[in-house]
């Protein structure tokens, strides 16, 4: 039996029943520090810390991806002095998680555009990635700059051009065409998204990738999010059928 599986049973999971691939919305930073009279980066700073032990958790758990919703493509209407701090966070934690995702075998992903990205978090996007290539375990992927609707719009973009260059033809192009054409291309659907802070929308997040997936909101800020509040997600996960639009259950688990 897998240590990851011991692991899971010592925490009161059913290794089982958890899901491939974790997507989270991680909402909440900075009303966590206005509600207690702290200034919007210092929720952004304990989020970071929450990352880290989220990432660890199902490292131990044997998840096979989580996805983060770290910066959105409407992200870049907050203040200019809020966005810089966030992309130097951003540089931070990728310099700093480095001997994270070494120990931990983690696979390493970023989605979105590069777009106003600055050039130095670019340039440690790359190294990070390049970093993990040869990893096996848990793939880390970090939504930035990313928006369902702005993929959709680039997939539709590349699946054009293919037709113009007379690759593929129109009554070709199929469900499978659009999702090879996505950024997370490869990558399985989430089985579970999470959402913090309690707000009961999706906001431009993997619109096309969780149309089967399970949704679970907690009104904890993602700064007071633990391991403890993830084992509660996965143990409602656990006891959802899904059927996919069938008859019988599906089992999404790892």
């Amino acid at each position: 039996m897998s240590s990851s599986a011991d692991y899971a049973r010592s925490v009161g999971l059913d290794p089982n029943k958890l899901p491939a691939h974790v997507a989270i919305i991680m909402d909440g930073n900075g009303r966590w520090a206005v509600e207690r009279d702290r200034p919007r980066i210092e929720g952004h700073l304990r989020g970071a810390d929450v990352v880290r032990t989220v990432t660890t958790e199902c490292c131990r758990l044997g998840i096979g991806q989580l996805t983060l919703y770290c910066f959105s493509a409407e992200n870049w209407k907050r203040p200019p002095e809020e966005v810089d701090f966030l992309m130097g966070l951003l540089k931070q934690f990728l310099l700093a998680e480095r001997d994270l995702i070494r120990e931990q075998n983690i696979r390493f992903a970023i989605i979105g555009r590069r777009d106003g990205i600055p050039a130095d978090v670019q340039a440690e996007m790359d190294t990070s990635i390049h970093l993990a290539a040869q990893n096996s375990g848990l793939t880390l992927c970090l939504a930035i700059n990313y928006g369902g609707r702005t993929e959709i719009v680039d997939a539709c973009r590349r699946i054009a051009e293919q037709v113009r260059l007379g690759e593929l033809l129109p009554d070709q192009i199929n469900e499978d065409t659009l999702d090879r054409s996505l950024y997370t291309a490869g990558m399985r659907d989430p089985d579970l998204l999470i959402r913090t802070a309690g707000e009961m929308r999706i906001s431009n997040y993997l619109l096309w990738q969780i149309s089967y997936a399970e949704l679970w909101v907690t009104p904890l800020g993602w700064p007071d999010f633990t391991a403890a509040t993830l084992h509660e997600a996965f143990q409602d996960f656990a006891r959802r059928r899904r059927r996919f639009g069938g008859l019988h259950d599906v089992q999404g688990a790892v």
